[in-house]
Formats: structure tokens, sequence, C-alpha cells
């Protein structure tokens, strides 16, 4: 049996000329909830379904360097497993590692590029810090 690697779409990360007057827009006209950071999305993980995971939605000034060395104006970010192990696992197959693995109270994070230079977000999650702050957007 294989291991596990991503695990589902962790967030969706995309460049704007007014990030607040878009969470204003995609508030009143779908209904998203937001906060300074974007939109989340909770969803229940079908291997465990008592356990809630969250997707997270966020618009960036387009000036923003956080997506280079990609010239997109997009990334994506992949809930994974073990990032520790996947890492060693990416470098020995030769991809592109952008940076060392950060540590936060939500989770860990590295950056790698796919073979068309799009800058990737892995995360390994920490989703009850999430709940706290899905539960806080919700009651608005």
């Amino acid at each position: 049996m294989s291991k596990k690697k991503v695990t589902g779409v962790g967030g969706i990360f995309f460049k704007c000329a007014d990030p607040d007057k878009m969470k204003e827009w995609y508030g009143a006209n779908l209904g998203m909830k937001t906060n300074e950071y974007g939109s989340l999305f909770e969803f229940r993980k079908s291997d465990s379904p008592e356990e809630k995971g969250y997707l997270q939605w966020s618009p960036f000034k387009e000036t923003t360097t956080y997506f280079e060395p990609s010239k997109k104006d997009f990334m994506i970010n992949y809930r994974v497993e073990n990032l520790e192990e996947m890492v060693k696992d990416l470098k020995a197959a030769g991809v592109n590692v952008l940076d060392e693995i950060e540590t936060f109270e939500y989770g860990k994070f590295v950056h790698i590029l796919d073979p068309e230079n799009n800058k990737i977000e892995l995360w390994e999650p920490v989703d009850q810090v999430f709940t706290k702050l899905y539960e806080g957007t919700t009651n608005k």
C-alpha cells in the first residue's frame, strides 16, 4: 500500500487589485463569510467524519511577492500528511523545494515548484486552530 501524500486542497490564493473589495463582493453576492484572511470552508474528513478540515480562500494584493518565483496570479495550497517525509521524497525525486519547512500553531508549510514553475504550498494542518477561527467567523 502506498503512503498517502496529498489529502486534499487546503487553499486557493489569487492576486487582485483590491482584496478588501473582493472579499466584500464575494460576501455580498455569493454569501461567503470573510475575515481578514479571506474565507474558510469547513468540511468533514471522509475517513474520519468526526474530524473537521478547512479550505482557505484568500485574495492577495496584486503586488504581493508571496507567489514568487512563479509569475502566475494564483497559488494552490495542498493539504498533506507527514510533511517532513514528503519533503525528503520530493528532494530525492529532484523536485525544486524552495524553502525550509516552517511551523506555526496552525500547521507546517513548505513551497515547491511544479514543472511549469507554478508555486505550490504544501500544508500539514492543525485543523483545531481553524475550528476556533471558523466558528468566530460564522457567528458574525
